[in-house]
């Protein structure tokens, strides 16, 4: 009887520990897809994608931040980082990863690399 309740206390601190631990992982990270009001599809992609990939990869500890440029103008983000076209960005604090190029290249054909692409900067940060 004394093992098994070693065991379970054990579990449990296990469970704790992995469960505090991928909560600070993303904590912090903020990801934002600029777009303007007129989308083409592979804009509408991105968003899609990315959104899959962070729902996938990170539950609801990571939500996708979309702006409308046309309709948000005075945004901060946006006027921080001088977004004035379509822009997929990861921040966290003063770091910046910009995705846009790589995004809208393979969204459409390669949307598995993309959401790989997304979990690596991510995880990195």
């Amino acid at each position: 009887m004394k093992k098994l309740i070693i065991l379970f206390v054990l579990c449990i601190t296990g469970i704790i520990a992995a469960q505090a631990q991928s909560g600070t992982k993303t904590s912090g990270i903020e990801v934002y897809y600029f777009h303007a009001t007129n989308r083409c599809v592979t804009c509408e992609a991105v968003e899609a994608i990315t959104r899959e990939a962070l729902k996938q990869y990170y539950n609801d500890q990571i939500i996708l931040k979309t702006v409308n440029r046309d309709q948000e103008k005075d945004n901060p983000v946006m006027i921080k980082h001088k977004v004035s076209g379509q822009t997929l960005l990861v921040l966290k604090g003063d770091k910046v990863v910009d995705l846009t190029t790589f995004a809208f290249m393979n969204a459409r054909t390669k949307p598995e690399k993309l959401k790989e692409k997304i979990k690596e900067t991510i995880d990195r940060m």
